[in-house]
């Protein structure tokens, strides 16, 4: 075999030994404010947590908007009334449709961001959101349908957002650098929802109900209008973006993010590493889900934390996985880097390991239902979420980066279905109120996850898969060395 460096591609001459110095150097330097794409990636984190706090605010709210108020008319009569005397039936609707819509735009998310950008996609699906939120106190003075429509269509918007954003990293991430940059960005769901639930509490309660859509709806407006002016389609777009950063960003992802790519949607239908990463999202997204909708009354009703507490009491969790996010990215990156654990490796052993965790301590939790333990078994399960996050979900980049985001469509679409179905079940088990019935739910988490683990187990994969490998006229074809070498580019050897 010849040696790379006498090779050329499209004509030109590449430094591979210089490459190979850069991605072994670049995602060991920590100073974002010079690294134009640690830029995109704080605008994203941004971006998610608009995502979450638009999307858990009314949670929080209804219970103002829905509770008993004293009102003295003055002449010794006090009545209580309610600004929506909506009963549990109707809360419960209200509540769940956001992801009706949300469910809907999964797929054509993905492929709107590999057709036209992925950066226009999520600006435009977050910014629209931001302005229906805006709309929300008025709609739901004039009738509940007209709410229920406008949450369905904030769930459409919204729903565009997690496919595109692959669409993004496809054209800002280099390989050694996908799972801290994905779970930095994706830590801002978490942090949103820390923000978010507690705050929106507050607000409520001092400046009414109608203050929490103001305010996040506010805040989405201005991220949106930042997004548009700071964030281009990649690199070579981004004047901002100095050459050296660009061409190593090129060079080392291989390709420039072609606008029109040909789906294999057979080959993506049939491929075991697919279903692979859609089973560990289903399973994340349950446990999620579940407690995201329910650990607040779960604290009230069952562990007897005051009402006031419990919006703090129920952040923890989440806190801990915004955090851990860092941490886990930061991991599994420098695992690769130096040479520890295959891309492969990395994926099944933080995706396994998370799961096999989270299993044990949703069942301790459960068994135990102490006030303080089981506080202390449900955060740790949920921050350990961070690590699966490092596992399935940067796996579509591996597999497929060129398909990432209609992988990552098709992935989400299922990890809706929880959304929709947990809560509805949590229901249906939950009907004295008692422990017994609290422990059924989280058997049922522990039993999702473990089955998610194997799985994921044997069928996962980080290798690009041989549908989605772009032809070497295309391209480069960027692909793992085997064990310890790291990655390499394919176009650039010749056949002896």
């Amino acid at each position: 075999m010849a040696n790379p460096t006498d090779n050329k591609l499209n004509g030109q001459q590449l430094d591979v030994a210089k490459t190979e110095t850069l991605a072994e150097a670049e995602p060991l330097t920590w100073k974002f404010w010079k690294k134009r794409r640690y830029v995109v990636v704080l605008m994203a984190f941004f971006g998610f947590f608009n995502v979450y706090a638009l999307r858990v605010n009314l949670s929080v709210a209804i219970v103002a908007m829905t509770e008993n108020r004293t009102v003295d008319h003055g002449n010794g009569t006090i009545t209580y009334e309610q600004d929506f005397p909506w009963d549990s039936t109707q809360k419960g609707l209200i509540l769940s449709s956001f992801f009706y819509g949300y469910i809907l735009t999964q797929l054509a998310g993905g492929y709107l961001g590999s057709r036209i950008g992925g950066h226009l996609v999520f600006g435009a699906g977050i910014g629209t959101t931001a302005l229906l939120t805006l709309l929300t106190p008025l709609a739901a003075k004039h009738s509940l349908e007209l709410l229920l429509a406008i949450r369905i269509i904030e769930g459409i918007f919204e729903g565009v957002t997690f496919p595109c954003i692959h669409a993004v990293w496809s054209r800002w991430s280099p390989p050694l650098e996908r799972s801290r940059m994905a779970s930095m960005a994706f830590a801002g769901n978490y942090a949103g929802t820390v923000i978010a639930m507690p705050s929106s509490g507050l607000l409520a309660s001092s400046y009414g109900w109608e203050s929490v859509f103001y305010v996040f709806g506010g805040i989405g407006c201005v991220w949106y209008i930042l997004w548009v002016l700071v964030v281009r389609a990649g690199p070579s777009q981004d004047r901002f973006c100095s050459e050296d950063e660009t061409r190593y960003i090129e060079e080392t992802i291989g390709h420039k993010g072609k606008p029109n790519v040909k789906h294999p949607w057979k080959a993506i239908f049939t491929s075991t590493a697919v279903y692979a990463i859609v089973a560990s999202h289903f399973s994340e997204n349950w446990g999620f889900y579940t407690l995201l909708t329910q650990l607040p009354t779960f604290l009230k009703d069952t562990l007897h934390f005051e009402l006031d507490k419990t919006g703090f009491v129920a952040a923890i969790p989440y806190l801990t996985m915004g955090i851990l996010l860092g941490v886990s990215g930061y991991l599994a990156d420098w695992s690769q880097v130096k040479g520890y654990l295959t891309t492969t490796q990395v994926r099944r052993y933080f995706n396994c390991g998370a799961f096999l965790a989270q299993t044990v301590f949703m069942i301790i939790g459960a068994y135990l239902l102490d006030q303080t333990w089981t506080v202390v078994c449900i955060t740790i399960a949920v921050g350990l979420g961070a690590f699966a996050w490092s596992g399935f979900a940067v796996n579509h980049l591996d597999i497929a980066p060129q398909h990432a985001s209609i992988l990552m469509g098709i992935s989400n679409t299922f990890a809706t279905i929880p959304g929709i179905v947990s809560p509805y079940l949590t229901g249906v088990i939950v009907q004295d109120k008692n422990e017994d019935e609290w422990r059924i739910v989280f058997y049922i988490s522990a039993g999702v996850y473990l089955v998610g683990c194997v799985i994921y187990w044997f069928w996962a994969s980080g290798e690009v898969q041989e549908w989605a490998k772009v032809p070497v006229t295309e391209s480069i074809d960027m692909e793992k060395c085997p064990e310890k070498e790291g990655y390499t580019n394919r176009a650039l050897d010749t056949q002896e």
